[in-house]
């Protein structure tokens, strides 16, 4: 009888999360500032959301891909396709490619990544507390941007900027201490594991 033998593989990859909450994080500051009415929308923004909201939050996606993490990578993939998606909403029509979204058309799309991000947070809610308060303030920012595009209210729209500058420094900090609490070693920025 032949004997057989199993081999474990260890993945010793780093983990991508970090790259993609900062991502998110640093490019969701920058417009929040410009839709709380503080900077204009600029190629800054346009700049920061192809390349590091879109770019690599993708790059980070395929790296949770590989690590068999289903939630990041659709996360991280999904943001990182928005961003990218958000820009081209932007520039495609000053190249005359494309009309310009009216306010309905704008509504309908913030809707529907509220939606998605809704069923995200909901998986959160086995994650971490830190997840938590990045996903549900984001929720809370769809629901903002979207309702003042039905409404044609920029009031609400200059508060989803206050509010969506919290989520994304929410997410850079996730970042910060998911980095420094594993070079230390031991939790420097607590990020409330959920006991399961």
């Amino acid at each position: 009888m032949q004997e057989t033998s199993s081999i474990k593989i260890i993945d010793s990859t780093s983990n991508p999360a970090p790259l993609g909450l900062l991502g998110f994080g640093l490019t969701t500051v920058l417009l929040n500032l410009a839709n709380a009415g503080i900077i204009p929308l600029t190629s800054v923004i346009m700049g920061m959301g192809i390349f590091v909201g879109g770019i690599a939050q993708i790059f980070a996606g395929t790296m949770e891909w590989k690590k068999n993490n289903t939630f990041a990578s659709v996360a991280f993939t999904a943001y990182g396709s928005f961003w990218i998606c958000l820009v081209a909403i932007w520039i495609l029509p000053k190249m005359g490619v494309a009309q310009p979204a009216d306010e309905l058309s704008m509504a309908w799309f913030l809707t529907l990544w509220g939606l998605f991000s809704l069923g995200m947070f909901i998986g959160t809610l086995r994650i971490s507390r830190a997840l938590q308060v990045v996903f549900g303030t984001l929720v809370i920012l769809f629901a903002l941007l979207a309702i003042a595009d039905f409404t044609g209210n920029h009031s609400i729209k200059q508060l989803a900027g206050y509010e969506g500058i919290v989520c994304g420094l929410s997410a850079m900090y996730t970042s910060m201490a998911q980095i420094l609490n594993e070079i230390y070693g031991k939790t420097l920025l607590p990020i409330g594991p959920v006991k399961k």
